[in-house]
């Protein structure tokens, strides 16, 4: 903190750090919590496996909702207001966990408990389509091209910290009771709509008059098109995005899996899975700093193969634990020698992907631009997972947890092949590239 108040930064980027600094701290408590929730669902309500899998999928789904909210989202004069009203609709379910009766999964009904608890997260993450667009673009328009990556990874070392101390202390407080789930999600839902209210404070630079003077569904009807029209056009932000296409059936076809995985297969406790959480997101703290001045020296293509290959790793090593299921007990901990390995090329991707997947898509485009392009973005991440999730869950029922870790790390390659193509094929501003190496560095557009 003292090295950025040295720099010499404007009054607006000044402020808008410190808003989303504290923004960040306030949501790394709320993810910490979160980190958890597909065991609360599995270990405390007794949840099916289909039922986890859309817990997760409810998360990335209503991203797809993100160009028709971020468009209405556009039109609002009164920002603040709209945005303080947001985090409090989605927020303040989460006040009715604490109606739950103690041991849900032996209660006759238990079935409608699991329904209301899917059901308050998906009103929860119904604020994600408009609140990550709003984030991209505030920041972009308030921080300097040479700050950007570099603030965002410091905000991001805060709420990762902070993550896995809540993390760690949660899940003793549910190896010590797993009904305490009821007491803590009342006062998240206090500092979900805080830190949204926070958010809103952060100085906004105005919209686009052209495209907010026509009527809303014809505008979104012109954003729609906009959208094919960038993918056709910006070539370089096309391959980015296919890259990512494979990546995310990677990822959420193998997420769900990981969660029954550490449940069924190698039988871990709360304490236990908030010791690989942490060590993940310990080590992506270390590298975060590092990977936030890279992404603003090499091109996000490049910076993508990385992170692709980082998850390859981690599920090769997750997968080879079947084969290798040696473990030790440290203070109640139940330590796979084949996990923590694959925890430290977890780290690398959480470090990178938490940059990438954030604010990569505004490297492609002119600031003025940046939340469209994270809506795009944002909407194929919900596209894909309508199929994602229960094409993995589906591999795992028919080949068991090697065949969908197998089918993730094969996903994830064609992803790297893809990102590096582009990136030796194509310049940043879509130009063609000559036949050069490439590990050759780039000129970054500003």
């Amino acid at each position: 903190m003292p090295f950025i108040f040295r720099q010499k930064l404007g009054a607006i980027e000044k402020n808008t750090f410190i808003i989303h600094f504290a923004y960040s701290i306030i949501e790394g408590i709320i993810l910490g919590v979160l980190a958890l929730n597909e065991f609360v669902f599995l270990k405390s309500l007794h949840g099916s496996d289909i039922g986890v899998s859309v817990l997760f999928q409810f998360s990335v789904f209503v991203l797809t909702f993100s160009i028709i909210l971020n468009e209405w989202s556009r039109r609002v004069k009164n920002k603040k207001k709209f945005l303080t009203w947001i985090g409090i609709i989605t927020r303040a379910p989460l006040f009715l966990l604490v109606f739950f009766p103690l041991d849900v999964a032996h209660q006759p009904n238990v079935w409608m408990y699991h329904y209301i608890f899917l059901a308050i997260f998906l009103i929860y993450y119904f604020a994600n389509p408009i609140i990550y667009p709003v984030i991209n673009q505030y920041l972009k328009s308030n921080y300097t091209h040479k700050n950007f990556s570099v603030f965002y990874s410091y905000s991001t070392i805060a709420n990762k910290i902070v993550m896995l101390l809540i993390t760690f202390f949660y899940g003793l407080l549910l190896d010590w009771d797993y009904n305490m789930y009821r007491y803590v999600f009342p006062c998240i839902s206090v500092l979900g709509m805080f830190s949204v209210w926070l958010l809103a404070r952060i100085k906004h630079n105005g919209e686009m008059p052209d495209k907010i003077s026509i009527p809303l569904f014809k505008s979104i009807k012109r954003t729609i098109t906009d959208m094919r029209l960038k993918m056709k056009s910006n070539k370089p932000f096309r391959d980015f995005e296919i890259g990512f296409m494979y990546y995310g059936f990677a990822f959420m076809g193998t997420v769900s899996v990981i969660a029954i995985y550490f449940n069924k297969a190698l039988d871990l406790n709360y304490s236990s899975i908030a010791f690989y959480k942490n060590s993940y997101n310990l080590l992506a703290i270390i590298l975060l700093p590092l990977f936030g001045k890279l992404l603003g020296k090499i091109d996000p293509r490049r910076f993508s193969a990385i992170t692709f290959a980082s998850l390859l790793f981690y599920l090769l090593f997750i997968g080879l634990t079947t084969y290798a299921p040696w473990f030790i007990w440290i203070s109640g901990i139940k330590l796979y020698y084949t996990l923590f390995l694959a925890m430290l090329f977890n780290g690398v991707f959480a470090a990178t992907m938490a940059l990438l997947w954030s604010i990569g898509s505004a490297y492609f485009c002119k600031n003025e631009e940046a939340s469209e392009y994270q809506a795009i973005h944002l909407s194929l991440t919900g596209l894909r997972s309508f199929f994602a999730p229960m094409l993995g869950l589906g591999v795992y029922k028919l080949v068991g947890y090697t065949g969908t870790f197998t089918m993730g790390v094969v996903l994830l390659l064609i992803s790297v092949i893809i990102s590096l193509r582009s990136y030796k094929k194509y310049h940043l501003d879509g130009a063609p590239k000559s036949d050069t190496a490439i590990f050759t560095d780039p000129q970054i557009e500003k």
